[in-house]
């Protein structure tokens, strides 16, 4: 064997054994399994699953621009440019007690770069009729025009409800704490808490709602109904409250009428001219009645739905008290629901 037949032989065997070497290194990895979002239809649309549970999530909200209009609405100035974005995270899944239900609702409202409130708009846990936490209460359902006002003060609370529902009818009740700041009725700071109870009733075109809320820290009652009837191509709704004094659920005035027709003149149009009387609107000095004189509001909602998920709302109202000055004020609004 001469060196030239070494030579080629070592070449031989070096590439052998590199050819063995790569080909261990090249190994294919097994894929990863891929959990796909799967959508849950079983409690509407916009639910899905999130991975891995079997909880259903929908994602939505709105973001909200208004031109504010008033007397000094802002400042010295007699108009005010205005923000909200709102985002609600909604869970459910069924259990052995029936559908558990989560919400959220983050609420970030900007009157201007320097001035803005991000705040937990909602936070509840629903299930079996119970529902815990912060939340809306039945004195934040009003009419649909933007005239009335059957409500005072804040109308989310920490809370504790239950409402019962058989078809047409139900009927609930709440513990509802009452800390927010309340300086109406003399010497009165935050509350402790209230308890409100509703009942409601649907026949054909008739609804009607009654709902009472007392205040433990000051031994004062509001009372409201409203009852919405369909007639004709639009909604007429009527209501009324009567309180025995300042409460933070109601204290306007010691008793209060309002009405209100919602004209539906097309899938796109809608409009609701409102009147509301106000009778007794002073507190006597002691705080435990109404006095004084009488007060009115009056005017007018329009709706416009531009294009879907893209909503305009004008609203212009008068406002005219017994020996004080009257006022015009409103919003031109534009919403873009998601």
């Amino acid at each position: 064997m001469n060196i030239r037949t070494i030579l080629f032989a070592s070449v031989a065997a070096l590439a052998a054994a590199s050819g063995a070497r790569a080909a261990d290194a090249i190994v294919a990895a097994e894929p990863e399994p891929v959990e796909y979002v799967r959508v849950c239809d079983a409690y509407g649309t916009g639910y899905f699953y999130i991975p891995g549970t079997e909880t259903c999530l929908s994602i939505g909200g709105y973001i909200r621009t208004e031109v504010r209009f008033g007397e000094q609405i802002s400042g010295d100035s007699d108009v005010n440019f205005w923000t909200r974005g709102q985002v609600t995270f909604q869970t459910k899944n069924d259990t052995e007690y029936g559908t558990l239900t989560g919400v959220i609702t983050l609420r970030y409202n900007v009157d201007n770069a320097s001035d803005q409130e991000a705040l937990l708009d909602e936070g509840y846990l629903d299930i079996a009729g119970f529902r815990a936490g912060k939340l809306y209460s039945w004195w934040d359902d009003d009419m649909s025009g933007e005239t009335d006002t059957l409500a005072s003060n804040e109308t989310t609370h920490n809370s504790i409800r239950y409402q019962y529902e058989n078809g047409a009818f139900a009927a609930g009740i709440s513990v509802d704490e009452l800390e927010e700041d309340y300086a109406t009725k003399p010497g009165e700071g935050p509350n402790n808490f209230g308890v409100a109870g509703q009942v409601s009733y649907k026949a054909g075109a008739i609804s009607a709602y009654l709902l009472a809320g007392y205040d433990t820290d000051t031994s004062e009652v509001a009372v409201r109904g409203i009852v919405y009837a369909d007639i004709g191509p639009g909604t007429l709704g009527i209501a009324g409250v009567w309180a025995s004094g300042a409460n933070y659920y109601y204290e306007e005035s010691e008793w209060t009428i309002a009405a209100e027709y919602a004209l539906k003149v097309n899938d796109k149009w809608s409009v609701t001219p409102g009147f509301q009387y106000f009778e007794n609107i002073a507190l006597e000095a002691d705080g435990n009645g109404f006095t004084g004189g009488s007060a009115y509001t009056t005017g007018v909602t329009i709706d416009y739905q531009i294009v879907e998920d893209l909503r305009s709302k004008l609203s212009v109202q008068y406002h005219d008290e017994d020996e004080g000055d009257d006022e015009v004020f409103g919003f031109l609004r534009f919403q873009r629901d998601f």
